[in-house]
């Protein structure tokens, strides 16, 4: 592709039927399908990631109070992205430009850095490698600690799950083994964790999402979530140990025609405002690299 688009530019990977394409701008991945049939809610190279789309959320998934926290005994200011609810939201590398380090017709890996910053004075190095095959599409990330402290981490990615032809309304939702979600307040900040069985929030065993609205952190799964139709046609999210939640994001909030057409299923290796609670935080010392991986397969 040339001139210019707003999401930058575009590597598409090709193998056995299976086809995504990665973009430049936030490090996602814009489209995904097998067979000519989309798995994810994607949209247009021209236009700016909507809903953060396929989004990679370095150095935090999710939010921080007023964006501000304490670390090493300094007090931090982060700039406040989300200014309506006054918070830090999803990161310092949402629309930050990631390049390629490595190609193949099947595989890119992109490489982005967040430098010392006021809010944020350490510097990662964030890597992720994108490959699609006959198991479908694989997310394999790593982060160093290129600075010299001690820096807080924690790392989410938010792909829109989607089923053509299919209303969020009528699909199936499946998180085995989740036993409790994340309370949230009108800002979308934690006010406590309770348990999911007997409620509206407990999808241990498939059932139809009907008119329920999430944008709910739940704890992590035992296996892989499923989203399909009564039908069986759907995908599956694997992740790895290293995400310990997974935010569900029915996007009711977002403008037409994205409301309600696709499910956000995003892994996360801590719930939102970890900055300030500690909860399942990491601290890279210096020199030091996270790893995770997740991955969509259809059904």
């Amino acid at each position: 592709m040339t001139g210019f688009v707003a999401s930058g530019q575009q590597w598409n990977l090709a193998a056995d039927g299976h086809e995504a394409t990665v973009v430049e701008v936030g490090g996602g991945v814009r489209e995904y399908s097998v067979g000519g049939v989309p798995q994810l809610l994607g949209y247009a190279p021209d236009q700016v990631a909507p809903g953060s789309a396929g989004a990679l959320l370095v150095p935090w998934p999710n939010r921080i109070r007023d964006g501000r926290y304490t670390f090493d005994g300094a007090d931090r200011q982060l700039p406040l992205t989300e200014p309506a609810k006054h918070n830090a939201s999803h990161g310092l590398l949402r629309w930050a430009n990631w390049h390629a380090v490595g190609t193949a017709p099947d595989a890119v890996t992109l490489e982005a850095v967040v430098p010392p910053q006021p809010g944020y004075p350490h510097r990662l190095v964030a890597r992720t490698r994108y490959g699609v095959g006959p198991a479908g599409l694989r997310a394999d990330h790593e982060v160093t600690n290129a600075g010299p402290s001690d820096a807080p981490f924690g790392f989410g990615a938010h792909p829109y799950l989607y089923v053509e032809g299919s209303t969020v309304d009528d699909l199936l939702l499946h998180l085995p083994g989740t036993t409790e979600r994340v309370l949230t307040d009108e800002r979308s900040l934690p006010v406590g964790r309770t348990a999911v069985a007997g409620t509206g929030y407990d999808f241990r065993v498939p059932r139809r999402i009907g008119t329920a609205q999430l944008d709910t952190a739940f704890t992590r799964p035992a296996g892989e979530v499923t989203l399909s139709t009564v039908e069986g046609r759907g995908m599956t999210l694997w992740m790895d140990g290293a995400f310990r939640w997974v935010q569900v994001f029915t996007a009711d909030v977002l403008p037409e025609p994205r409301r309600r057409r696709g499910v956000a299923v995003e892994p996360m290796t801590c719930p939102p405002d970890a900055f300030n609670s500690g909860e399942d935080l990491i601290v890279l010392a210096p020199g030091q690299t996270w790893r995770g991986s997740w991955g969509i397969s259809p059904l």
